[in-house]
């Protein structure tokens, strides 16, 4: 079973998804918005850019 994104409403009340993998631990929260439209294109952002997303190992340079 692939993962899946929930569309919830946080506790103050915004529209907010969540990226969950198969075995339902959470992978991503996105940012609070206004409009289930908005809430929706931000998961679209993710879905678009995610395979083309550089990783930058930032903890290797700090030790």
């Amino acid at each position: 079973m692939a993962g899946k994104f929930e569309i919830y409403t946080d506790d103050s009340g915004s529209l907010r998804f969540r990226l969950k993998a198969s075995n339902g631990q959470v992978l991503i929260v996105g940012d609070a918005y206004d409009t289930r439209d908005q809430c929706l294109k931000g998961i679209e952002t993710i879905r678009k850019l995610a395979p083309y997303a550089e990783v930058s190992d930032i903890a290797a340079a700090e030790a």
